[in-house]
């Protein structure tokens, strides 16, 4: 049973009340969001007054579904109407949302109650977390580390237990990074199942709104609320999934520990080894549409006012205005050449997996490791096995795999849009056989 489900089967026979959840999730803000720094922003009115409302519906006898009255935390790159809506920059520093984003619209029509903002990369633009005017996302398993980027305070509170699930945004694991690294959930769905409408922009053919969950079925519930003209079907058998292990890729090594413990984690199942070239190429695709979409949506910010950007994040910007023009359309013919090779792919095999990130938390500032015995960046060691997933618009899911020297470990789990039952269904039972070991 997924932790909603938990929640809305206590609301329901009333063991507990909406408000006594969110006054709850409060509670657990106050004590631990000083260390960890998950919370941008807290609606302590807003929050009562929605689970209020959604009580009194219950006792009224309407009930919007398995959200109703459910604690829920949003990136601060995400619109909700009144909030201070600050992109973790200081170029926001005092603005408002005007109005709800989409996704938020339908997690009020679905009874949910918004208790806050959570803390972004500037921008997000950045995998680490710890760049953002609000201070750094800090890991709840090691506060002297990074809860991953950039949706890390969204998976800071949910991995510390202020809300059972939150939005962030994933543009190249931005919602899977956080979640591996912090021993959580977290999903990125096919590109534009979930509606971007009043979701900041990154590098829009990348942009993808996530969800962070204790579980993934937490997150398919979410996914469920957030786009009901397309229910996850039921009923999936996880025994039959073929899942192609992707071997380790130049540009994406992975800490030996590391991939062990992830692929332990299916040791249930009906795996095999597969090669695919083209994801090395896939890297270079993603930084060049990235890089050229960014700059393209910061321009006028990096001519006007750089000195309201981080320094790191700036000096990311300046670099990504170098990338010349026939980079990226070249990048834009090299996504059709690589998403046909993964359709190949997916007719051998029905699901594909790996690490969702090769190496465990970074301690926080840190911008270089050794991966294998070579340096590598702390950016490219965390984005180099879920950029591509993003590139592609495939849907690609993060559970908790277990831990190396104490700290968690992701596997990433890669499907074709439409079979996404399988998808969760090989989720739940990893779940199960992670708590077994």
């Amino acid at each position: 049973m997924s932790e909603i489900e938990a929640l809305a089967g206590a609301l329901r026979v009333g063991v507990t009340t909406a408000e006594a959840l969110a006054l709850r999730s409060l509670a657990r803000i106050a004590d631990r969001n000083g260390e960890l720094g998950a919370f941008a922003f807290v609606d302590h009115e807003g929050a009562l007054s929605a689970a209020r409302r959604a009580d009194d519906e219950l006792r009224d006898g309407i009930d919007r579904g398995p959200l109703h009255g459910i604690p829920v935390a949003v990136k601060d790159l995400i619109d909700v109407r009144g909030l201070p809506a600050t992109r973790g920059s200081a170029h926001f520093a005092g603005h408002q949302a005007a109005d709800d984003a989409m996704c938020i619209r339908r997690l009020r029509a679905a009874g949910a109650v918004i208790i806050g903002t959570t803390v972004t990369h500037e921008f997000g633009y950045g995998p680490t977390g710890d760049r953002s005017w609000h201070g750094p996302a800090r890991n709840p398993h090691d506060p002297r580390r990074m809860a991953g980027g950039s949706s890390g305070g969204s998976a800071a509170a949910v991995a510390s237990g202020m809300v059972p699930v939150a939005l962030g945004t994933d543009t190249g694991g931005s919602a899977r990074i956080p979640a591996a690294i912090c021993g959580i959930a977290g999903y990125k769905p096919a590109f534009g199942r979930l509606p971007t409408e009043g979701v900041f922009p990154l590098a829009p053919s990348l942009d993808h709104v996530g969800v962070l969950g204790a579980t993934a079925r937490d997150c398919r519930l979410v996914v469920e609320a957030l786009a009901p003209e397309h229910p996850v079907s039921r009923g999936a058998s996880a025994a039959v999934a073929r899942i192609g292990w992707l071997g380790t890729a130049a540009q994406a090594p992975v800490v030996p520990a590391v991939a062990d413990v992830t692929r332990r984690a299916l040791s249930h199942h009906d795996v095999a080894q597969v090669a695919c070239d083209a994801l090395d190429a896939v890297w270079e695709t993603f930084s060049a549409i990235q890089s050229s979409e960014a700059f393209a949506t910061h321009a006028d910010r990096v001519r006007d006012r750089p000195e309201l950007f981080d320094a790191e994040v700036l000096d990311r910007l300046q670099d990504a205005s170098k990338t010349p023009g026939w980079r990226y359309v070249r990048a834009l013919r090299a996504r059709e050449t690589a998403r046909q090779s993964i359709d190949g792919l997916f007719e051998r095999f029905d699901l594909l997996a790996s690490p969702t990130v090769g190496i465990t938390a970074p301690l926080l500032g840190r911008r270089e490791v050794t991966v294998n015995g070579s340096p590598r960046s702390v950016r490219s060691a965390l984005l180099a096995l879920t950029s591509p997933w993003n590139v592609l618009g495939l849907p690609a899911l993060s559970v908790p795999a277990g831990c190396v020297d104490g700290l968690p470990v992701g596997l990433q789990l890669i499907c074709p849009p439409d079979r996404e039952d399988l998808l969760f269904a090989v989720a739940d039972s990893v779940a199960a056989s992670v708590v077994e070991a």
